[in-house]
């Protein structure tokens, strides 16, 4: 009896049986994507009727909006100028409620060091719109920038109220803009009083060594700053005096009026002056 044999097309099967092609019909080519495709509004966002596509904002965009209120921020120049800005309340050795605008002192002297030994530092603008605040913060922030070795040109922008006085005054140089006011008054206490007479001796020195700093760096005189600070009449609940721009200069508080770009000026004009004298030295 004749065995039936099994065959296959399919390479590999045993025994293999080729599928002869049939001249008559064209090979089969395989599928390839269409040349001019139909617009698909799913997958292809630019045709009428597609979707919008939501691009995010880059992180740091929106934090500059969030921040600053603008999408853009210049970016940060290198210069040979530092800028440091005392505003709102002097913050000393409490810590005021979170609502208060504040500059620390311990933030501030620091960084007023580390410009001290930076070698690409030749100056520094200081900027104060400032209320005042503690006594002995604002008097550490004045003497740290009266005894700088780089110059310091100071520019009071608002107000450079209270203790603001002393670090306005502690620059090589001084403005005040034109609108600008600085209150000069004694010393206030704030919270629980002693009323026994070291007290009143504690605030007579601590009232002396501010009238002494702001005498030594400037050119009113101690007689003249007296009569400012005790004067009757002019604030509603207090004594002392609001000196507004021009008047500041006439007193002998500030040496000029002026505003950002003649602080500069000035600024870049003092460190000219000190590379000529430390090129007269070399040679």
């Amino acid at each position: 009896m004749k065995k039936q044999r099994y065959t296959s097309d399919q390479p590999g099967a045993v025994p293999f049986t080729p599928v002869t092609p049939n001249p008559m019909q064209p090979p089969s080519v395989p599928d390839l994507p269409p040349t001019n495709p139909q617009p698909n509004p799913q997958t292809n966002p630019g045709v009428p009727g597609a979707p919008k596509r939501v691009t995010g904002q880059a992180k740091g965009t929106l934090e500059n909006i969030k921040e600053l209120g603008t999408p853009t921020v210049p970016e940060n120049i290198k210069s040979n100028i530092h800028c440091v800005t005392i505003v709102g309340q002097i913050e000393g050795h409490i810590v005021l409620p979170n609502q208060n605008k504040t500059t620390k002192y311990e933030h501030i002297i620091p960084q007023l060091v580390a410009i001290e030994q930076d070698d690409n530092v030749e100056g520094v603008l200081l900027i104060l719109n400032t209320v005042g605040g503690d006594v002995e913060a604002g008097l550490a922030i004045a003497e740290v920038v009266a005894t700088m070795t780089k110059p310091t040109v100071a520019l009071v922008l608002g107000g450079g109220h209270s203790i603001g006085v002393p670090i306005a005054v502690s620059g090589s140089y001084s403005f005040i803009a034109p609108t600008a006011s600085m209150t000069i008054h004694p010393i206030r206490l704030t919270g629980l009083v002693i009323g026994v007479p070291q007290t009143y001796d504690y605030l007579d020195k601590m009232q002396d060594r501010v009238i002494r700093f702001v005498t030594d760096h400037s050119k009113v005189t101690e007689e003249q700053f007296r009569q400012l600070m005790f004067k009757t009449g002019e604030l509603a609940r207090d004594i002392g005096t609001v000196v507004i721009g021009k008047d500041a200069v006439e007193y002998g508080l500030i040496d000029e009026v002026g505003g950002i770009g003649q602080a500069l000026c000035k600024l870049k004009e003092i460190i000219e002056e000190r590379r000529g004298k430390e090129r007269c030295m070399l040679q």
